[in-house]
C-alpha cells in the first residue's frame, strides 16, 4: 500500500478492509472457477442485487427480519458457456486489519451468509469464504474455506437456452427454504431457487450482470434497463455522476482496441487524475441496445484475446478483463 493507505483514520479502516475483501475474494474465486473450468467465461455477480429481482430484501415494519433473511452471500460466481448449463457457487468475503484470530471469526460469520441460500435441494450448492488479513506490517494474507461441489442449473426439461433478452417483472417469492428432517421437511426462512426456476435464475443472472456493466460505463438509462423497481431501476432512470459532465460519450483506443464508457477527472493528495472506465465498443453496443445473448456470445469467443500489458503509450495504469471492460488512469500536471 501507499503511505497513505497505511496511515489511516480509524474510521476508514473499516472501508479499506471491506473493498480489499471484496476485491481481493471476487478476484480470487473467479481465477480458481476459471483454472476448473478453462473453456468457460466465469461472472462474478453481485448476489444481493441479483436476489431483489425475486425476493423484498428490506424489511417493514418495526420487527425484526430473521437472520437468515439479514445474511445473504455477497456474490454468485457463474461458469458459462453459450447454450450449456452454468455453474454456480456462492461467495462471501470479509476483510480485517486484526489479527488471524479475527479471521476466523469472520470466517465464521461468513458461513450463515451462504447458508441462507440454497440453489436446488437443500445444502448442496458449493461455496467459498474469503478472508483478507490486511497487517500494518506484515505482508496481505488471504484466507480461504470451500465447500466443494457442483451446481448445474439445467432447467428441467429444457433444452434451448434461456432468453437473456427476456425484460423481467418484480417478482415476490417466498423467503422460505425447504430442509428436510427426520419427518419429512420443514420450513426454513432463507432465499432458494428449484430447478422449475433455474431459466428465470439464469436471466436474473445474466442481466444483473449487464447492468453492473453498463453501470460502470456511465449508469443511466442503458443501467437501468435491466434492473426491476426492486433492483434499484429508479436509481438509474436519469444521468447523475458526481465529477463527470458527460456519460457514456467518450472513446479511447487502448492497445488497439476501441472502447466506450466515461471519463472521470478527480484530485488525489492535490494531483490531477484522469481515470477511464469502459467497454469494448461492440459489446457495449450489444448491452446498450438490450441484447445481452449477442453480448455473452460474442465475450466468450473473445476469451484470451484481451491483452494483459497493464500500461500504454497514453495511460499510467490500464486492467482489461475478461468481460471486455477496461479502467485506464493517468496523471496530469496542472
Amino acid at each position: 500500500m501507499s503511505s497513505e493507505g497505511r496511515d489511516l483514520l480509524r474510521f476508514y479502516k473499516a472501508t479499506q478492509s471491506g473493498e480489499n475483501g471484496t476485491g481481493f475474494a471476487s478476484l480470487l474465486a473467479e481465477y480458481i472457477v476459471r483454472s476448473r473450468y478453462p473453456d468457460h467465461s466465469v461472472s462474478v455477480i453481485p448476489a444481493d442485487v441479483a436476489l431483489k429481482a425475486g425476493w423484498t430484501l428490506r424489511g417493514s415494519g418495526t420487527g425484526a427480519r430473521p437472520e437468515p433473511l439479514q445474511r445473504r452471500p455477497h456474490f454468485f460466481v457463474e461458469a458459462w458457456q453459450p447454450g450449456q448449463p452454468s455453474k454456480v457457487l456462492l461467495l462471501s468475503s470479509k476483510g480485517t486489519h486484526s489479527s488471524v484470530h479475527q479471521v476466523q471469526k469472520q470466517l465464521s460469520t461468513a458461513s450463515a451468509h451462504v447458508e441462507s441460500m440454497h440453489i436446488g435441494p437443500y445444502g448442496t450448492v458449493p461455496y467459498l469464504l474469503i478472508g483478507t488479513e490486511i497487517p500494518t506490517t506484515e505482508s496481505l494474507a488471504v484466507h480461504i474455506l470451500e465447500a466443494p461441489g457442483t451446481t448445474f442449473l439445467r432447467p428441467p426439461g429444457e433444452t434451448s437456452e434461456a432468453d437473456l433478452d427476456l425484460v423481467l417483472g418484480q417478482e415476490n417469492r417466498m423467503a422460505d427454504v425447504a430442509r428436510p428432517t427426520d419427518r419429512g421437511k420443514t420450513t426454513v426462512p432463507g432465499f432458494q431457487v428449484l430447478p422449475d426456476s433455474f431459466a428465470w435464475f439464469n436471466v436474473v443472472r445474466a442481466r444483473t450482470e449487464a447492468a453492473t456493466l453498463m453501470a460502470f460505463t456511465g449508469g443511466g438509462k442503458p443501467t437501468a434497463q435491466y434492473l426491476t423497481e426492486e433492483q434499484g431501476r429508479r436509481h438509474f432512470q436519469h444521468d447523475a455522476h458526481s465529477n463527470t459532465a458527460r456519460l457514456r460519450d467518450a472513446e479511447h483506443r487502448i492497445h488497439g482496441i476501441d472502447f466506450v464508457g466515461t471519463d472521470h477527472i478527480y484530485r488525489l493528495n492535490g494531483t490531477r487524475v484522469e481515470a477511464f472506465s469502459g467497454l469494448q465498443g461492440n459489446l457495449y453496443m450489444h448491452l446498450h441496445h438490450g441484447r445481452v445473448n449477442e453480448y455473452r456470445r460474442e465475450v466468450h469467443a473473445l476469451r484470451g484475446q484481451w491483452p494483459d500489458r497493464s500500461t500504454s503509450e497514453q495511460w499510467n495504469a490500464v486492467s482489461i478483463r475478461a468481460d471486455g471492460t477496461v479502467m485506464a488512469i493517468r496523471l496530469r500536471d496542472e
